[in-house]
């Protein structure tokens, strides 16, 4: 009598447990998505992040049958609106477009409110941005040998622009100042445009900047293009040597956006949202498109994408500390 209870009771928990378990299943096993899907951009509205949120959002939207609304919420450099991804429910109905500012600002700010790697759960890497250096040519360099020789050769005289204080240019050329043990002088301006006036002014000698916003004055002539900061040749601009390629062994400067959820987000929707992005990625009509405003699909799986942030975060650290550069 007693093994027959014990069997019934035993029986009772299994079915319970089976019960629970099937509501508590993630939101992807009953077709997800099921309604709209939020996306923050941290930034303003009209800049790269939000450029790229809103191709992303209209072409996997379609494929899903959903609406995904990109929600701007600048502020910070970024800050302000990937906090309130880090406390958005992590359902699978709040996602967060970051750049590469998300892996230096840990280094950047004496404390953030939120953490970068534990507080989220990567997605995938959505596009990278090819940034070239470009010199007025009355410097007379013609390639970044001659532009490191040249600061070399009177330092601190030779004087680079950005488009302020922690932004990505300033990153971008103080790690290849660090690894050329090179004496440049920074120059922060309020925002790329004035960076721009002020080298096509004379103020400035180079600058480190996305490419799609210099082509008209490398063809004009007012600027010259020396080579792309990132790992590999761009296909913007092909004939242009990397960084690396043109002396300065191990630069790797690749500005990035990617896609990321609140951590605790179920496997099984961090999945799907990755490879239904990365599909849409591969689609000839959004790549054209991602062409026309000078970005590249990258799509990548949400390990590959997690280990590329602990990299990211590791290595700026190390910039920062060594640039002695520091955001309030």
């Amino acid at each position: 009598m007693a093994s027959h209870l014990m069997r019934a009771l035993t029986g009772a928990v299994l079915i319970a447990a089976t019960m629970s378990a099937a509501a508590q299943k993630p939101a992807a096993d009953a077709g997800y998505p099921s309604r709209p899907v939020r996306l923050i951009v941290p930034f303003a509205p009209g800049g790269g992040t939000d450029i790229i949120a809103r191709l992303v959002a209209q072409d996997v939207g379609q494929a899903w049958g959903q609406t995904i609304v990109a929600d701007n919420r600048g502020g910070s450099g970024g800050v302000v609106g990937t906090e309130m991804a880090a406390r958005a429910n992590p359902d699978g109905y709040t996602l967060v477009l970051v750049s590469l500012g998300f892996s230096y600002a840990p280094a950047l700010y004496r404390k953030l409110p939120y953490d970068s790697e534990k507080d989220f759960s990567p997605i995938t890497r959505v596009a990278t941005q090819p940034f070239v250096y470009v010199v007025v040519p009355s410097l007379g360099v013609t390639s970044m040998k001659d532009l490191i020789a040249l600061a070399k050769a009177k330092p601190g005289e030779i004087r680079y622009g950005s488009g302020g204080s922690g932004g990505s240019s300033h990153l971008g050329t103080e790690l290849l100042r660090v690894m050329t043990a090179t004496d440049f002088t920074h120059v922060p301006y309020k925002g790329t445009g004035p960076a721009l006036t002020a080298m096509l002014g004379g103020e400035i000698h180079f600058q480190l900047i996305g490419i799609s916003s210099v082509v008209p004055h490398l063809k004009s002539g007012r600027m010259r293009a020396l080579a792309v900061s990132g790992a590999k040749r761009s296909a913007a601009a092909p004939e242009l040597p990397t960084v690396a390629e043109s002396g300065v062994a191990g630069y790797a400067f690749d500005v990035w956006y990617g896609l990321l959820a609140p951590a605790g987000t179920p496997r099984a929707i961090v999945v799907k949202v990755s490879a239904d992005v990365n599909k849409s990625l591969k689609s000839p009509a959004l790549a054209q498109r991602f062409a026309a405003v000078g970005l590249e699909p990258a799509g990548t799986t949400p390990e590959e994408f997690a280990g590329i942030i602990r990299s990211e975060i590791a290595k700026w650290k190390k910039v920062v500390e060594s640039a002695k550069i520091r955001v309030e």
